[in-house]
């Protein structure tokens, strides 16, 4: 059986770090940061940051793991 094939070396560990931060996002999403901070600009900053945080880790893994 052959292992998986990559065109480069580093091509999974693109892939893997854009999947954790994925990850990371949509568990700052899920921990529902808005509840703990009074203020609703906080809230609004922080997910806008866990959003950020997925769509890097989205352009990281596209960008990895395009031909």
């Amino acid at each position: 059986m052959n292992g998986a094939t990559f065109r480069d070396t580093l091509e999974p560990l693109g892939v893997a770090a854009g999947a954790f931060l994925v990850l990371v996002g949509l568990g700052t999403i899920a921990g529902t940061p808005w509840t703990t901070k009074a203020g609703g600009i906080a809230a609004l900053l922080q997910v806008v940051g866990a959003v950020g945080t997925a769509a890097v880790g989205i352009g990281l893994a596209w960008l990895s793991s395009r031909a």
